[in-house]
């Protein structure tokens, strides 16, 4: 049975970003795009009249997927702190996932002659996750708003690293596989958070 209507449209969003992960965003043709998703580049053009359209509404669904596999930090754990540990846990995690390591680099690669396009995927992965977290801090830790963002900020920025550096050059291989939030606690060191959420927190 044909797809058409929405269910058309997620359908062409999740063969494009399959399409520009594996051969980037220059390299992909909407005829290829076209031909994968067996739809016509008429029905492909009425839902996505240029490639950067697409590319942006592929942003936003990813927008969408990264969020709800991250959740917020409430999700994680009751007591606020060990939220918060977990939460940015969940963040490296996802880091290590293919899916989410090669839109990374997708966005770098195409910040000079797209930086609007690289700019919102830095604000799916990166804006969402520090906002939803100093919420959270605002919420139970009597933050200001401003203090809570600096501190989410610091917290993430000590969370990714080294790991995020060494995904992005290959040094460390990206898994094929959702990573399952089960296995948090062997896949992340989730004491080196808790030491940076310490030395982070206001006293």
């Amino acid at each position: 049975m044909a797809r058409r209507g929405e269910a058309l449209r997620e359908h062409i969003l999740d063969t494009a970003k399959l399409a520009f992960l594996e051969t980037g965003f220059e390299r992909t043709s909407m005829d290829a795009i076209a031909a994968r998703a067996e739809t016509s580049k008429r029905s492909l053009y009425a839902h996505f009249p240029t490639k950067d359209t697409l590319f942006l509404a592929v942003v936003d669904r990813v927008r969408d997927l990264f969020g709800a596999r991250m959740g917020t930090p409430a999700d994680y754990a009751e007591q606020p702190e060990e939220a918060v540990v977990r939460y940015c846990g969940r963040f490296v995690q996802l880091l290590g996932w293919s899916s989410v390591g090669r839109m990374v680099r997708l966005g770098i690669g195409e910040a000079d002659r797209l930086p609007e396009l690289a700019a919102g995927l830095f604000d799916v992965l990166f804006g969402v996750t520090t906002g939803h977290l100093a919420a959270h801090l605002v919420a139970t830790s009597g933050l200001a708003a401003d203090e809570a963002e600096a501190v989410a900020n610091e917290l993430i920025g000590l969370a990714v690293h080294p790991a995020l550096p060494r995904l992005l050059f290959g040094i460390d291989p990206l898994a094929e596989e959702v990573p399952d939030r089960a296995r948090l606690d062997a896949d992340v060191d989730l004491d080196r958070i808790r030491r940076y959420l310490r030395r982070v927190l206001p006293e």
